[in-house]
């Protein structure tokens, strides 16, 4: 993931970049593991606040948000994450979605309570 300037955040763009690259590979035989990485100041701050702040209450709901998220619990390639710095709400979510999470001892693991 690739930006640096939101730290991470995840937007609705860097889901569908993730899906259009994945999916594919997902069907490549030649592919043993997808291997998620951030930044070493942030793996991914979670959710664009930015993006989400402009949208009314139910229009996630609506829109079915989370349906990108589903495609990726779908893919069946073995996944791995490399956090390094922080993994914040939906970047730690994106984490636990994979199989497996190497994580540098800078790294900051948080989920909302």
């Amino acid at each position: 993931m690739n930006r640096p300037e939101a730290l991470n955040a995840l937007d609705a763009q860097m889901l569908d970049d993730l899906i259009e690259v994945m999916t594919p590979l997902d069907k490549d035989p030649t592919i043993g593991c997808f291997v998620l990485t951030g930044s070493t100041r942030a793996f991914a701050a979670g959710a664009d606040i930015a993006e989400m702040s402009v949208r009314r209450y139910l229009e996630p709901f609506a829109s079915d948000m989370l349906a990108g998220w589903e495609a990726i619990a779908r893919l069946r390639t073995p996944s791995i994450t490399a956090v390094s710095g922080f993994a914040l709400g939906g970047g730690r979510e994106l984490a636990m979605m994979c199989d497996g999470t190497s994580r540098r001892p800078a790294g900051i693991c948080r989920s909302h309570v």
